[in-house]
């Protein structure tokens, strides 16, 4: 087949995908120098969407409404949008070969593509519990969400199924999300998950008592400190029950497995360092291989605040670490420097009428203050992470845009905070009072 060259190329059409190529027409890309390879057949979009707004049983989202830049306020990139300028889309391909010394990637139709630059921007995939052998978790209706695809199998199968039994295996971000957003298309949901409380990553145990209390008020049954075994199917191979490590069987209709994810590296093992699971890359995103680098989910890079290296799995890193590397590969062309990528982590989340935002790091004494009563109208309640009597680390649930504004410059600042009990005191104001003084 014929060979296909361009002086830049993205490979994975992810949110990366889309951050890069806005900072590319940002930086003055040509007309035919980038192409973005993607497996998925549609240009990159907004991947939270999917686990929230995409399964509304009235209002759905739908593309072309949540392509990037839109995440972040930015101008929507329809795919129209890379033809004018000038950037290749090359979708549903899926590249089964990689070679980095020789600048060439092969596609599964033995398609070849060369570059002078390559930006590695394959993100995550899930883990399935067939990975872990667990019994008949290769029957229908046991689903998963990564991609497009995936949501819209969960949307056919919730309206095929209406008013089923769902269960959900596993207490992070889609669990909680997909088990909310289950609950408003009326759906009987039962979310279960191994740990002693939901998204154990982030919350403390006290912080997930509010969340656990509040969707068990919403109709949510929570199953905690077990896992799913095995699976009854039926003669259609179709999920009926689901069958778990303390011996309870869960009648189900659909099961949704959000147990993680794995970042996506495979093509690139033993041609570029790794470190943490991750290709390992500098605060400008190169990695070990001249004219490669590495963005988003798949990269492990200096977290230049904590004085450590990491890799994060979030969209606000994927969108951040994109436009970080393409600026690089500029100012190197151009003989210039830019500063060091100096990452913030930040995540957050919405389902029901609640929305939360973290920032910094969760290490060290947690302090709770505000109203965390699951039962009232309009709780807002936050945490601090104090290390070493500095403030590291904050977390909002129900925070206004400047509140939430507060909390992430605590956790950047880092302010000294001794006395525990005065912050719990003071609460939000500690933050508050923390900005207007910055602004001062």
């Amino acid at each position: 087949m014929e060979e296909k060259s361009f002086k830049y190329v993205i490979i994975g059409g992810g949110v990366s995908a889309g951050y890069a190529a806005r900072e590319f027409v940002n930086q003055g890309v040509k007309h035919g120098e980038l192409a973005i390879i993607s497996k998925e057949a549609v240009a990159p979009y907004e991947r939270p969407a999917l686990s929230k707004g995409y399964m509304f049983p009235e209002g759905a989202a739908r593309l072309p409404g949540f392509h990037t830049c839109v995440g972040s306020g930015g101008e929507k990139l329809l795919p129209e949008w890379y033809t004018d300028k000038g950037i290749t889309l090359i979708l549903s391909t899926e590249i089964v070969k990689a070679d980095l010394a020789s600048k060439t990637l092969v596609s599964a139709d033995r398609e070849t593509f060369k570059y002078e630059i390559l930006v590695i921007a394959t993100g995550s995939t899930v883990l399935r519990l067939t990975d872990f052998g667990v019994q008949g978790a290769d029957s229908k209706n046991i689903l998963y969400l990564r991609e497009i695809n995936d949501a819209d199998k969960i949307v056919e199968v919730t309206k095929a199924k209406k008013k089923g039994k769902v269960v959900i295996v596993g207490g992070g971000y889609i669990g909680l999300e997909l088990s909310a957003v289950m609950k408003l298309n009326h759906m009987d949901v039962t979310m279960v998950y191994p740990e002693s409380w939901c998204m154990p990553r982030l919350f403390t145990a006290d912080i997930a008592s509010f969340y656990e209390e509040y969707y068990t008020n919403k109709g949510v049954h929570i199953i905690k400190g077990t896992v799913a075994v095995g699976f009854n199917i039926n003669d259609h191979r179709e999920v009926k029950a689901v069958k778990l490590k303390d011996g309870r069987v869960l009648e189900a209709d659909i099961v949704v497995v959000g147990v993680g994810a794995r970042p996506l590296m495979a093509l690139f093992k033993g041609q570029v360092e790794e470190d943490k699971g991750g290709i390992k890359t500098d605060s400008f995103f190169k990695t070990s291989v001249d004219g490669v680098y590495a963005v988003g989910d798949v990269a492990t890079f200096p977290m230049k605040m904590y004085n450590d290296i990491r890799r994060v799995e979030h969209v606000d890193h994927a969108r951040k670490s994109a436009e970080q590397a393409v600026k690089a590969i500029y100012a190197s062309q151009q003989g210039k420097t830019i500063d060091e990528y100096d990452y913030l982590p930040f995540f957050y989340s919405r389902s029901f009428d609640l929305t939360w935002q973290f920032y910094g790091d969760n290490v060290g004494d947690a302090v709770i203050f505000g109203n965390k009563n699951p039962i009232s109208q309009n709780p807002k309640f936050g945490a601090y992470w104090v290390k070493d009597g500095k403030v590291v680390g904050t977390f909002l649930e129900g925070g206004s845009p400047e509140e939430n504004k507060a909390i992430a410059r605590v956790a950047r600042a880092r302010p000294a905070a001794d006395d525990l009990d005065a912050l719990a005191k003071t609460g939000l104001e500690f933050a508050l009072m923390n900005l207007n003084a910055s602004a001062n």
